[in-house]
């Protein structure tokens, strides 16, 4: 792995998966060095504290903390220095070494080293790509795959001796610890970036992109001042709204005949899933009344209450389901400005409070036609769409870049761990500082 070198000397482990393996390492089934721990205990009798799949990250071995864990059931006992696997989608990666006693998911294998495995190093072990990938592979349960203990204790793994698993332990925290610096670093960075663009939509569909011009009271609860040559109108005036079809399984005449549709689920900021859509029957006259093209702008009617977004690059007759409402503009209207205020409204916590977020929410018609806007001449609408369409893609853009440096960073952090603790390389000699 570039500036690290690997062993002097090798050996075939006789184990395919494994491969070559340093001189001095052992290889040894799973069960002789790792004990299962099956203590069952009632969640409900216990105080101590509840550790869910949840709560571990995936590919990192971090603990997430949160306050109100708790859990009704039973639970896995654990002590200090277990190791945690989630055996429910082990492709996850759920790995957490244990500093408390605790109660674990019974989704979680708890895993305890006999004398001659170091815990932490255990812990990396099984973060590892090759280990992964290998008990992916075992896996029982489509929708919610498995893997198994049989199977797990009967792996082939190499190990070396206990004070190397434990520099090499050590190697690895100092090293993560960097990595994860980084991208703390960069996801702050994007952070920024979100913010930036929140404010950026924010100003430009409330108070205009001319800095010097007058304003006035627009006298709407979640706006403030507008621009004074801008309306105050209602939502029903300015656009059209169809709220869309029952979910129909069954043909209900000789007429009726299946049909893509979208559902609130395909609907997300800044884009609409419009590949394998399902399908229900319709009939013709209900296949022309729910019908969506591209530049229609659809909007939540259920779940994220006034979820928007445009419809783009469509290629096929479509309809929606009654989780949505079509938008198309009556007169003197703009979608792609509606579509950038619509996020505005929702970043104020808008929507929550007009759909009364205690009950489940809906986003009806009605509501939806009773909303006040702020509404400029079309022209400065259409001009204020263009200039946030060029400012949130160069923002994006920025994201983007960003973000793929944090997955090399990942990749990278995954590929360290899998070769330092399978002998790819030797960090024996290699100064670590203390932390």
């Amino acid at each position: 792995m570039g500036k690290y070198q690997g062993y002097d000397k090798y050996k075939d482990s006789g184990v395919e998966w494994l491969g070559d393996i340093p001189n001095h390492w052992e290889v040894k089934r799973f069960k002789f060095s790792v004990y299962l721990i099956n203590n069952k205990i009632e969640a409900e009798n216990s105080n101590l504290t509840y550790m869910g799949l949840e709560h571990i990250e995936s590919w990192t071995g971090k603990r997430i903390e949160d306050e109100n864990a708790s859990s009704e059931g039973i639970g896995s006992h654990f002590l200090p220095n277990d190791v945690l696997f989630g055996k429910l989608r082990p492709y996850l990666a759920k790995v957490y070494l244990s500093e408390i006693e605790g109660l674990a998911s019974t989704e979680a294998l708890v895993l305890r080293c006999k004398n001659d495995i170091y815990p932490k190093f255990l812990k990396y072990y099984i973060l590892s790509r090759d280990f992964i990938n290998i008990v992916d592979s075992s896996t029982f349960g489509a929708k919610m795959p498995r893997a198994s203990w049989d199977f797990i204790c009967n792996l082939f793994f190499t190990f070396p001796p206990l004070d190397e698993q434990e520099k090499i332990a050590r190697f690895l925290d100092y090293k993560t610890k960097q990595i994860d610096e980084l991208i703390a670093k960069k996801e702050t960075l994007i952070e920024k970036l979100d913010e930036k663009r929140t404010s950026l939509i924010s100003h430009a569909v409330t108070k205009g992109l001319d800095v010097n011009v007058p304003m006035k009271d627009s006298g709407i609860e979640w706006l403030g001042e507008i621009p004074k040559h801008w309306k105050r109108t209602v939502f029903k005036y300015y656009f059209d709204i169809q709220l869309g079809k029952m979910l129909q399984n069954e043909p209900q005449s000789t007429n009726d005949d299946e049909i893509s549709y979208l559902k609130a689920i395909h609907v997300r900021w800044d884009k609409v899933d419009i590949y394998d859509l399902p399908k229900m029957w319709a009939s013709p006259k209900d296949r022309e009344k729910y019908s969506v093209k591209n530049g229609d702008l659809l909007i939540c009617e259920g779940g994220e209450v006034g979820r928007t977004a445009l419809l783009k690059g469509l290629q096929e007759d479509c309809i929606i389901q009654n989780a949505l409402h079509r938008v198309r503009p009556l007169s003197q209207s703009s979608v792609e400005y509606l579509d950038y205020l619509m996020r505005h409204i929702a970043d104020t916590g808008w929507f929550e409070i007009l759909c009364n977020k205690s009950t489940i929410s809906h986003l009806t018609s009605e509501k939806l036609g009773a909303l006040a806007l702020p509404l400029p001449p079309l022209h400065e609408q259409q001009k204020i769409a263009e200039y946030l369409d060029q400012k949130t893609a160069q923002i994006d853009e920025q994201k983007t870049k960003i973000q793929q440096a944090i997955d090399l960073l990942k990749e990278y952090r995954t590929a360290l761990i899998t070769n330092a603790v399978t002998g790819k390389i030797d960090v024996r000699k290699i100064p670590i500082p203390k932390i």
